[in-house]
């Protein structure tokens, strides 16, 4: 899906990014001003795994969407990621440990079906790729999971977790990257999606929920905040660091003041996009 009109772009965001700067301003700083390199890990491996499984399934025709199918597409996957990324053969200390990682995501495959029978769907799209720019002339853009619609045109945007899903203070924040898809949808097709699902394969439960025209509006105006936030930092080439429970998981501790590191020069580069749409699913979010 892409943009059928052209306008000024002052810049473009994902949920991803979005998420980020909500997150910590220089973490977006060290992965889109800086571009370093990041480590894969094995859980955000198995994800990609996961979801390329449950793309691939709607391949086959209704009937033959069983869980044996399923698992069958399981080990050709994950021999194609081996063969674009070789380094992710190096997740594993031993057989033993990709066996066990492999064991999980045969896992979350099979808690899929004990969520929902592929076998009475058809999706419209599959790992669709979207994008719309706002009055401001910001772009947004991402990936959308699937994409459902009804006889009656209603349409359900489904993501799929392979984390558990979080508690009740949490579940905005998980909710905020369903409200920017279907923001992006409804800026360009100007209705409002029926329903939003995120479904978590880690402990088999889902979250619902039905926006409205404010609710939307709403996340308009917090996206505008943010990158209006994004533009001073790239102005005063401050960017903060903020500490939180998720610098466990970041490979750039090293360089962060929170942990006695030194970030280093900010590079002198301008703001811009390349193109807009990548080949990669996992595309980074120029400025």
């Amino acid at each position: 899906m892409a943009l059928t009109e052209e306008r000024a772009i002052i810049g473009a965001l994902s949920p991803s990014r979005a998420g980020d700067f909500m997150t910590c301003p220089l973490l977006y700083r060290f992965r889109v001003i800086d571009q370093l390199p990041e480590r894969p890990s094995a859980a955000a491996v198995r994800g990609t795994l996961v979801h390329a499984v449950l793309e691939r399934l709607y391949d086959l025709p209704a009937e033959a969407r069983t869980v044996a199918a399923a698992q069958e597409l399981l080990e050709p996957q994950w021999r194609r990621l081996l063969e674009e990324e070789p380094e992710y053969a190096g997740l594993f200390a031993d057989d033993d440990e990709r066996e066990g990682w492999l064991t999980q995501a045969r896992g979350m495959v099979d808690r899929y079906f004990t969520l929902e029978d592929p076998r009475r769907l058809e999706p419209a799209e599959r790992e669709m790729y979207v994008e719309a720019v706002l009055d401001s002339g910001l772009l947004l853009r991402g990936y959308i999971d699937r994409l459902d619609v009804a006889p009656t045109g209603e349409v359900r945007v489904v993501d799929y977790k392979t984390g558990s899903a979080p508690g009740p203070e949490f579940e905005a924040k998980a909710l905020f990257q369903m409200k920017f898809y279907a923001l992006a949808l409804w800026r360009l097709h100007g209705n409002v999606p029926r329903m939003l699902q995120l479904m978590y394969l880690g402990n088999g439960e889902i979250i619902r929920y039905v926006p409205d025209e404010a609710d939307l509006r709403a996340t308009e105006r917090k996206v505008q905040a943010l990158w209006e936030a994004i533009e001073r930092s790239l102005r005063s080439r401050e960017w903060r660091a903020r500490r939180s429970r998720l610098c466990d998981w970041c490979d750039h501790q090293a360089l962060c003041p929170e942990f006695g590191g030194t970030p280093p020069p900010v590079p002198a580069r301008e703001p811009g996009l390349s193109s807009r749409r990548s080949s990669h699913r996992a595309a980074s979010d120029e400025l």
